[in-house]
């Protein structure tokens, strides 16, 4: 599969400690496009984060690619941690992903591992764009393939 496209749309609960503190949360709807098996599907999809810690974030992610055959659906994991730069307008960030996705008709279910990392700009006291490189190796019972694509996210609170 290749990514063409990747917009990523965020809204925020971000408490009064700021948007990567302890207990803040963030809800994000995904809207990309993405080609496979000669289509060109819709992606949609749903990610939460919670962040356990200062600056760490833990989720869960899903996509439903709409438009095309075979049917393919994807469930993800990720952690990310924004480094601890108080003050700064600008936070770099890093983080890890596993994602299984789900193939219809006679095709092989596969696993996803990758990586991202990037920076987040705080645009106010309650919101935040984030820019970053995402890299994935993807796995099935009979070849290994590798990617990698841009990511743009923007967390606003409320």
């Amino acid at each position: 599969m290749k990514k063409t496209i990747v917009i990523l749309l965020a809204t925020s609960t971000i408490y009064a400690g700021g948007a990567f503190s302890i207990g803040s949360k963030n809800i994000r709807v995904i809207a990309s496009t993405d080609t496979s098996f000669g289509n060109t599907y819709t992606v949609l999809g749903l990610n939460a984060n919670y962040f356990v810690i200062d600056n760490l974030s833990v989720g869960a992610s899903y996509q439903t690619y709409l438009g095309g055959t075979p049917s393919i659906n994807q469930i993800t994991l990720p952690v990310t941690y924004h480094l601890g730069l108080e003050g700064m307008p600008i936070v770099p960030y890093m983080g890890a992903f596993y994602s299984k996705t789900f193939i219809g008709g006679d095709y092989e279910d596969y696993d996803i591992y990758g990586g991202r990392i990037g920076a987040s700009m705080r645009t106010s006291s309650n919101s935040y764009v984030s820019f970053g490189w995402v890299q994935e190796i993807g796995s099935s019972s009979d070849n290994i393939s590798k990617r990698g694509y841009p990511e743009m996210s923007a967390g606003i609170s409320f």
